[in-house]
């Protein structure tokens, strides 16, 4: 009798021990931890038609005219001639990009606004010799036109692609493809891929909602 006492206490002692140690492994999980078998998210493929791009360069990004191999700057641009550098930059921004997002022609109606953070390309002395990378990189929010709810909320994207040097630019030059030319097709190409691209968004948000689920 006292034995099957001894292992009715033993048995309840293990019961408590063991519904303390998950709870207090809850308690501690970092807050993103998912839960299984829950879902809280869907994975959707975006149908967008811009009605605005809109295109911000801000006026306290650096801009370095130094010819050195790497300028500490924000913006480093030789394919335009001297002047406002942040206005070059918008410009190259807005041919680039607008011209992709002027033949979206989803379903849902948006805003597009794109800051540049970044606009790091080759020097002159880099483009004739060793060449290097033009490092690209911007934030983009996506607002829907009618209602201004938020689809994709500051997306940092980095656009950086090689930038080619010596006998390699040269040639590049000669069949029409400058630097500017490039950039410009380049940031097309990667707006088109960021707008159309299925990602995972919460369930029951506006993105959810006006996307098609895949």
């Amino acid at each position: 009798m006292k034995l099957t006492r001894f292992f009715a206490a033993a048995a309840l002692l293990f019961s408590v021990s063991a519904c303390a140690s998950v709870d207090t492994a809850s308690r501690n999980a970092p807050a993103d931890t998912p839960v299984v078998g829950l879902t809280d998210s869907v994975t959707i493929a975006p149908s967008f038609d811009v009605v605005e791009l809109n295109i911000l360069v801000p006026r306290d990004l650096r801009v370095s005219e130094a010819n050195m191999y790497y300028p500490v700057a924000d913006i480093v641009w030789r394919g335009d001639l001297p002047g406002d550098r942040h206005e070059q930059i918008g410009r190259i921004f807005q041919s680039g990009m607008g011209n992709t997002t002027s033949q979206l022609t989803g379903n849902q109606n948006v805003n597009v606004q794109v800051q540049v953070l970044r606009f790091h390309s080759l020097t002159e002395k880099a483009r004739y010799t060793v060449g290097g990378v033009h490092s690209l990189k911007f934030a983009m929010t996506v607002t829907d036109a009618t209602t201004g709810a938020v689809l994709i909320e500051n997306r940092i994207v980095d656009a950086s692609f090689e930038a080619y040097g010596g006998y390699k630019a040269l040639e590049a030059e000669r069949q029409g493809m400058t630097q500017k030319f490039r950039i410009t097709q380049h940031l097309g190409q990667v707006i088109q891929e960021e707008l159309t691209r299925p990602f995972s968004v919460q369930r029951g948000s506006p993105m959810a909602l006006a996307g098609r689920q895949v």
